[in-house]
C-alpha cells in the first residue's frame, strides 16, 4: 500500500530510498507506504506505514487512485515482483516525522524526505530514479482531475 500525499500546493511527498546495489547504491523516490502484515486490511497497513513513515494519521478511507503490478524476478531483493495499490491523500503541508527511529527508517533504506512539485519532477535531470519511473504523468492528471474512478494502472 503506498500513499500520494498531495498539500495545498500540490506538490508530493516522497521519500528517498537507498538501496545498496553490487555496482554501488541506488537512489529512488518513492511515495510512503509498504507492506500489509498478516491480519491487516490494506487501509490498516496504509494507516500504520503513514503514521510510521511520516507522522501522518488519517481521519478517512482515501480512494484508490493508481495500482502497479510488476512481475520480474530479482526485480527487489527477495521478490519476484511488486504490487502496490496507490492512495491519494490530500493533506496541509508538513514537516514529515514518523514513530520509527532514524535506525529504523535506516533499516528500510529511508533516508529522507521531500515534498515535490509536478514541474520539479519532470524537469529533473539527475542520477536518481522516481517510482513510478514516469512519476510526472499519473500524478498530472491526478492533480487535474482529481482521483479516478477506477484505479489507473502503472507499469514500471
Amino acid at each position: 500500500m503506498r500513499a500520494v500525499v498531495v498539500d495545498d500546493d500540490h506538490r508530493v511527498l516522497l521519500l528517498r530510498l537507498a538501496i545498496p546495489d553490487p555496482a554501488g547504491t541506488i537512489a529512488v523516490w518513492i511515495t510512503p507506504g509498504g507492506g500489509v502484515e498478516d491480519g491487516e486490511t490494506p487501509l490498516a497497513a496504509l494507516r500504520r506505514e503513514l503514521r510510521e513513515e511520516i507522522g501522518l494519521a488519517l481521519d478517512a478511507d482515501p480512494p484508490q487512485v493508481w495500482r502497479q503490478e510488476i512481475v520480474a524476478v530479482g526485480f527487489a531483493p527477495g521478490h519476484d515482483g511488486v504490487l502496490n495499490d496507490y492512495f491519494l491523500v490530500r493533506t496541509a503541508s508538513f514537516t514529515p516525522r514518523g514513530a520509527m527511529s532514524d535506525g529504523e527508517l535506516a533499516a528500510e533504506h529511508v533516508v529522507g524526505w521531500r515534498w515535490w512539485s509536478l514541474p520539479e519532477i519532470r524537469e529533473y535531470v539527475g542520477p536518481e530514479l522516481f517510482s513510478p519511473r514516469d512519476l510526472a504523468t499519473p500524478l498530472a492528471a491526478l492533480i487535474a482531475d482529481g482521483a479516478p474512478t477506477q484505479p489507473v494502472p502503472l507499469g514500471l
